[in-house]
């Protein structure tokens, strides 16, 4: 039978390239896809690949879709660093949307510019508490944070439900599930009239300095990352553990929060149950895709933003479903794991006899 054995020493130019090789093994499933289903293969990868970048106001969408997806990956690749799975980012996100609502929903006509700032806070400080819920119940109880995270997501979607569909609700908007329109004031600045892009690109990019020196600059990150890669060594040198999960989460959270308030205070300027877009889970792709590397995560961000464009473009241009995006994404992690498994593992014959 065949067996997979450790490689003495893996190709550090393959482990390199692994994402590369990765998208490159996308794109050759992604042509039979096409194939299969009796479209042009061709047209289908320019949906994905050229449309997205081929205006200004192509790159204007995919940045207003990268920004959120950095800053939950980023959070993510500190969680994982640490050796903690934060899957319920979408949960954080949403929770985040909910209290950065909550404040902009308190405006008033009179109300100045410097709301926006509360109204980010707010959204910070909501994904950190739903984040502290799990390392509470980590720390205090040893349960799954796996497990925590991610039934969490759906406690946070009910209570927008609730809210939206409840207290909430616009009394003037027709009976629809949402809020009233946010007033100007409390809207995030665009960058260039005309176009929905935000200064949440300037806020994801320093982040990505911030997290990169935090990282590989300071004490606290090399303590949390020797936490995730050799436990009994942090305990040997006396670094806290509980300190780590807690700052590894509370991080996580709170920038999973910062998406939600960017984009409900950006191009959904309201809540809706529709504020869910799963940006939660695809940033986990991005983390590992990006090699949980800041820089890295920037790369892959707007790679998985060009996935979201263009399953969009394939569904009203081509007659595709948009689940084509989820496709896409599924493919380029699986693809991933691959290569990682085959650098760092060789398949081998043992004999059964």
């Amino acid at each position: 039978m065949f067996k997979l054995e450790p490689r003495p020493a893996p190709s550090k130019a393959l482990t390199i390239a692994s994402p590369l090789i990765a998208l490159a093994i996308t794109v050759v499933v992604g042509v039979m896809l096409f194939a299969a289903l009796g479209k042009d293969p061709l047209a289908g990868l320019q949906m994905f690949f050229v449309e997205p970048l081929k205006s200004g106001y192509a790159l204007a969408e995919l940045s207003l879709k990268a920004t959120p997806l950095i800053l939950i990956a980023l959070g993510l690749a500190v969680c994982f660093r640490a050796n903690l799975w934060n899957i319920g980012a979408e949960g954080q996100f949403v929770l985040g949307a909910i209290c950065a609502g909550g404040v902009a929903m308190h405006a008033t006509p009179e109300t100045g510019r410097w709301i926006v700032g509360a109204v980010l806070l707010a959204g910070v400080l909501g994904g950190m508490l739903w984040a502290a819920i799990v390392a509470l119940l980590r720390d205090r109880f040893h349960a799954n944070e796996i497990l925590v995270s991610l039934m969490l997501v759906y406690v946070a979607e009910m209570l927008l439900s609730y809210l939206v569909y409840g207290p909430w609700k616009d009394p003037a908007g027709y009976n629809f599930p949402q809020t009233i329109t946010f007033l100007e004031a409390t809207r995030v600045p665009k960058l260039i009239t005309g176009f929905r892009m935000n200064i949440g690109v300037f806020i994801a990019l320093a982040a990505v300095a911030g997290f990169a020196i935090f990282l590989y600059r300071t004490y606290a990150g090399f303590q949390l990352q020797v936490g995730g890669l050799a436990p009994a060594a942090a305990r040997y040198a006396g670094f806290s553990s509980r300190r780590a999960l807690w700052t590894a989460l509370l991080l996580s959270g709170g920038m999973a929060g910062l998406a939600g308030a960017l984009d409900v205070a950006g191009p959904q300027g309201q809540l809706t149950p529709y504020v869910p877009l799963g940006y939660g889970f695809a940033a986990i792709i991005v983390a590992f895709v990006g090699r949980l590397n800041p820089i890295g995560i920037v790369f892959s961000a707007v790679l998985m933003s060009m996935f979201y464009i263009g399953g969009e473009l394939a569904q009203s241009r081509l007659g595709r479903p948009k689940a084509l995006t989820g496709v896409f994404q599924g493919l380029l992690l699986f693809a991933l794991l691959a290569c990682d498994t085959f650098i760092h593992q060789r398949l081998r014959w043992v004999s059964t006899k």
